[in-house]
């Protein structure tokens, strides 16, 4: 630890004054919106953002706080003579226009690119026109940056072969060059680290302006891949700072193989830990259940929690655990998470959770108050499943 710490003040000792002020959250309660990326990835355009904005205006999901609307990797084409970046032309005509659309839905706008030459996908990115690009996106009226690690791999490994701080320092460098082309654009705009984790991001990403910062691999709308993200989450509560969001990606919830319980316990588990709730599946073709599960206003109420604390993990038994998050008004929110193949009886005692006397109790899926728990809680939580609680006294 004392290793760790030693580096990570050595790479920030470069940033500069202005990186180390504290400036007013952007998002004082983890973001939430809709991007592209997890349903349509590369093969996203315009026509696919307009249909998926009319969905989530008609469903009544931006006013359950789903405003970001974020376009991810595919929408740049190449630069004009002058250097600035322009749209994919078979898939995106005016960038600028497509903000105005949004905008006047009453909703936010995202853009994508990459501190390397290219982005993941392999379009053009920033590297070299960090101003340029801040500059263009204000214009457009981007209320959203994504900046992916992606090729700036290949420097640091140039930079690290021998030093891997050397290595971290060309990558925090990075970050912060775009922080402060932003600041010097003029517009706010979220600013999200798409770096995947490493590194002790936790420590450096709120320095360089990260409004929210990944802390693992992609994911995929898979079991293992939900649940390993998801659970890795436990220790990083004690990071969490109000209006620095660490993020374990989008939402898989109407994608792929996960079914309904599984689903039920991707949104809980995200909501413990304070995560961005950015919906990844394709709002104009989503079933009953789906539609109920991210529309759970009593489950986003835990996420969006004023506190701003993040959950963590109280105890587990093999892959039966319990987690608890601190909520504003002296509250507590705890999901018993059910991680085996078949269904689990799990009890809690009040006092793994230190709490003090008897509590009132909320089943958040039920929507129902529970009997006043005065010791224990016992509940059937079904295979792959979630029970999630608000105490109160």
């Amino acid at each position: 630890m004392l290793l760790r710490a030693l580096l990570t003040a050595s790479l920030l000792t470069g940033l500069t004054a202005s990186a180390q002020i504290k400036e007013l959250p952007l998002a004082p309660t983890p973001p939430m919106g809709w991007g592209t990326w997890n349903h349509y990835g590369n093969k996203a355009d315009e026509e696919d953002v307009h249909k998926n904005v009319e969905a989530l205006k008609r469903l009544g999901l931006d006013k359950l706080g789903y405003v970001y609307i974020n376009i991810d990797g595919g929408w740049p084409g190449f630069r004009d003579a002058n250097g600035v970046v322009q749209p994919n032309p078979a898939r995106f005509k005016d960038m600028k226009a497509l903000g105005t659309y949004i905008h006047s839905k009453g909703l936010k706008y995202g853009v994508y690119s990459s501190p390397g030459p290219l982005s993941c996908g392999g379009f053009i990115a920033s590297y070299g026109h960090e101003e340029q690009d801040a500059r263009t996106f204000a214009d457009w009226g981007a209320d959203y940056l994504k900046y992916d690690l992606c090729s700036l791999r290949v420097y640091m490994k140039m930079a690290g072969e021998k030093d891997h701080a050397k290595s971290t320092q060309v990558m925090i460098d990075a970050y912060e060059k775009m922080h402060q082309a932003l600041i010097k654009a003029g517009r706010p705009m979220l600013y999200a680290l798409c770096q995947y984790g490493i590194d002790y991001v936790q420590d450096w990403a709120p320095k360089v302006g990260a409004t929210m910062y990944r802390t693992t691999n992609d994911i995929k709308a898979e079991w293992e891949s939900m649940t390993s993200i998801g659970f890795a989450q436990a220790g990083l509560a004690k990071y969490q700072t109000p209006g620095h969001w660490m993020d374990p990606d989008s939402l898989e919830i109407g994608n792929g193989k996960l079914n309904k319980e599984e689903n039920k316990l991707h949104f809980s588990l995200w909501s413990m830990v304070a995560a961005p709730l950015i919906l990844g599946n394709d709002l104009t073709r989503m079933d009953e259940d789906t539609l109920n599960i991210i529309s759970n206003k009593e489950v986003i109420a835990v996420d969006q929690d004023s506190m701003g604390k993040a959950g963590d993990r109280v105890w587990a038994i093999g892959e039966v655990e319990v987690w608890s998050r601190p909520l504003s008004g002296n509250r507590m929110a705890v999901a018993l998470f059910n991680r085996t193949n078949g269904l689990n009886t799990m009890t809690l005692k009040l006092s793994d959770l230190k709490w003090e006397g008897p509590a009132k109790a909320r089943d958040l899926w039920a929507h129902a108050d529970l009997p006043t728990i005065t010791d224990t809680f016992t509940a059937d939580v079904p295979r792959h499943g979630v029970v999630m609680l608000v105490l109160s006294h």
